[in-house]
């Protein structure tokens, strides 16, 4: 189901979460966080996309994107895509201790969606929200890097690989982001 969030401007800077189905926890595990990490540098190099901040918790993804060639939704879309059949394909050939239920989880949601056949990783829709002032990235680029904080996993933001707070702070991350010169936080986590 659509919830009524749509990419009116394509070219725009937008704040995004992309959640799995039933909130299913996949991303407590390396390799399918890994291969979201793989798909985005893919996408970085390959389809326009610019990455200004994301994080990846256990059963969703927040991130700050805008495309070059503005087709967004175009990206998304090939993004979920493809991370959906590396997920079933690492579900289904990898060691994974939850694979028949995980595999029960996806084939049913996927019954219930006529875009998807077999399986479906990924709910519908993206929840965008235009970023359309500094403040508003700023606040929202906060909000992602201090996730993983508010869930008790690290006590600072960039001690957490699975997000851009490390490019913000020292300029390292597991991938490249484009740093945007703005201030940053008015929570004061960044010094």
């Amino acid at each position: 189901m659509n919830m009524g969030y749509n990419i009116e401007n394509q070219n725009e800077i937008h704040f995004l979460t992309i959640t799995v189905v039933g909130w299913v926890d996949i991303f407590s595990r390396q390799i399918h966080k890994d291969t979201l990490i793989r798909s985005m540098k893919y996408c970085i190099d390959n389809k326009g996309l610019i990455v200004y901040g994301y994080v990846i918790m256990t059963n969703h993804i927040h991130c700050i994107w805008q495309a070059r060639n503005g087709n967004l939704s175009d990206i998304i879309r090939d993004y979920k895509k493809y991370t959906s059949s590396e997920i079933i394909k690492n579900i289904n050939s990898k060691e994974e201790s939850r694979s028949e239920w995980l595999r029960v989880v996806f084939e049913y949601h996927a019954r219930n969606n006529n875009n998807n056949s077999i399986n479906q990783v990924w709910q519908n829709g993206n929840h965008p929200i235009e970023l359309y002032s500094p403040k508003f990235f700023s606040q929202k680029l906060d909000y992602i890097h201090l996730n993983p904080v508010r869930s008790g996993w690290v006590n600072k933001p960039e001690d957490y690989i699975y997000s851009s707070a490390s490019n913000y702070l020292n300029n390292t991350g597991l991938i490249d982001v484009t740093l945007l010169d703005i201030p940053l936080s008015d929570v004061g986590y960044i010094h």
